[in-house]
């Protein structure tokens, strides 16, 4: 009874928090809470250096970052680079089984102390021991199968280390998302990458990405049209048939 009355309580509050989006457009998310931005605020303790004389500050050619040719890649956290996501993926496959199978048993018993002579003569005309079982068996299956698909997606965000790990591997986060009209056009990635793999540019391309999780999506009015409603929805899975 309670789960009767919870639902169309649910469905009700879902149905309200799209009506307040009617005639205004989709709001962006907040970045002052995001994770980026704690990192960014709040990063690592600098390491343990050796003091710098004074013509260090003044030469161009030491090794710190903010030299005329020192290396500028993101390495702590807070620090920003380029994710480069061109995926241009396809597969095919093609499965294509046939079996088949036949048998044939034969047995019959001619002479046995001579009880399938006196066997016949009680038996119906044509039946004899000679051929007492015969069985045969046919079977036979065939089967096809074909997967088709190619993704194709070509993009550039820029990402956040929000954690260093303790082998040095850097924990990376990123969002975009632009606004045209009354939709908006989300990109996330996520995922760990090693300090090596970032190229002299300050990029990495998403290959070089562990555990990379990358989500390119929308919320808006186009969205929302193209989604099922939330009755048709709890009707499709409660439905059994």
């Amino acid at each position: 009874m309670r789960l009767h009355l919870l639902l169309p309580a649910f469905l009700a509050l879902s149905a309200c928090s799209d009506l307040k989006e009617v005639g205004r457009l989709p709001e962006f998310t907040p970045i002052e809470s995001s994770s980026e931005t704690a990192a960014m605020r709040n990063p690592s303790l600098p390491d343990q250096i050796a003091p710098r004389s004074p013509a260090d500050g003044a030469s161009l050619w030491n090794a710190s970052r903010q030299s005329l040719l020192g290396d500028r890649r993101a390495i702590e956290r807070g620090d920003i680079l380029t994710v480069v996501i061109e995926i241009d993926d396809s597969a095919e496959m093609s499965n294509t089984s046939n079996r088949g199978r036949s048998g044939s048993e034969t047995m019959g018993i001619s002479s046995l102390f001579g009880l399938p002579e006196r066997i016949n003569e009680v038996l119906p005309d044509g039946a004899s021991m000679g051929s007492a079982v015969g069985t045969n068996s046919n079977s036979s299956s065939s089967g096809n199968g074909s997967v088709k698909r190619n993704e194709k997606l070509q993009l550039m965000v820029a990402a956040t280390i929000v954690d260093v790990l303790p082998n040095g591997v850097l924990h990376i986060q990123g969002t975009q998302e632009v606004r045209v009209n009354y939709e908006i056009r989300e990109l996330l990635v996520e995922g760990y990458v090693r300090p090596e793999d970032i190229s002299r540019q300050n990029e990495i391309t998403y290959d070089k990405i562990a555990s990379a999780r990358i989500s390119y999506g929308g919320r808006g009015q186009i969205t929302q049209m193209q989604q099922p409603r939330y009755g048709q929805q709890v009707a499709d899975i409660v439905l059994p048939f």
